[in-house]
């Protein structure tokens, strides 16, 4: 029990970032050790929203080592050339598994991902509708790594993902609570450079642009329903098709 002379020499403690004194230990706050003499409470720690989150190991890696995947190295070694014809593919197997590559930093392996993940969804047509589940959690993963770049080229492949095929859009909207809240601390999180010049708008690499251009493609390709689930989870995005 502690008693009342105790309890207001507490509330004389110094708050956070006041001056300490020497002989001050530093405590968590809210626990018992804040009430006794001779002691600071440590200031609330810094949420960090934005800190990158270091990528997990991608089974994409330890699939191309084995040499799961019908794809070879061209003779330039900077791009691959499939085996087998791409419409001939099984596509609940092997898209899932190129997705999960997406979280890749490192080349060559950043590069094969994208490379097939593009190739698939540009010749995969009726193909591509029925693996859409598979295809969240990689989606969502690769989103909450925080890295720009990986998150660049992961809305690159929604956006063509999107476009892929009928009523793909449509399909997506009820994984938006899954992989979109992310984009809301971003979203207008523009480059302020001042008087000089932003390169990253040149080479196509804002993050902020393409978050927008990524919420646009979505509202135009996901039905009527989908602009109210977009406005639901980012409430600072309008509306494209209405203006």
């Amino acid at each position: 029990m502690v008693s009342g002379k105790e309890f207001r020499s507490s509330l004389r403690k110094p708050l956070p970032g006041a001056p300490r004194h020497k002989s001050c230990r530093i405590v968590p706050a809210f626990t018992i050790q804040a009430l006794q003499k001779g002691t600071c409470v440590a200031p609330p720690p810094r949420c960090n929203a934005l800190k990158e989150q270091p990528p997990k190991p991608t089974n994409f890696r330890t699939n191309y080592k084995r040499g799961d995947f019908p794809i070879a190295l061209e003779a330039n070694g900077k791009r691959i050339s499939w085996k087998a014809d791409l419409q001939k593919l099984d596509y609940h197997h092997y898209l899932p598994m190129f997705f999960d590559g997406l979280c890749e930093i490192e080349d060559p392996y950043k590069a094969f991902a994208q490379q097939g993940i593009h190739d698939m969804l540009t010749y995969g047509g009726p193909k591509i509708f029925p693996c859409i589940p598979q295809l969240i959690i990689p989606i969502k993963n690769a989103l909450n790594t925080k890295n720009k770049l990986v998150m660049c080229s992961t809305l690159r492949v929604l956006q063509h993902l999107v476009k892929s095929g009928e009523m793909i859009g449509e399909a997506l909207v009820p994984y938006y609570r899954q992989i979109l809240p992310v984009l809301n601390s971003f979203k207008e999180k523009n480059v302020n450079c001042g008087d000089g010049i932003d390169y990253s708008q040149m080479r196509g690499e804002n993050l902020a642009d393409i978050i927008n251009e990524t919420l646009e493609t979505l509202e135009k390709f996901g039905g009527e329903d989908a602009f109210i689930n977009i406005k639901y989870l980012i409430p600072t995005y309008e509306s494209c098709m209405m203006n």
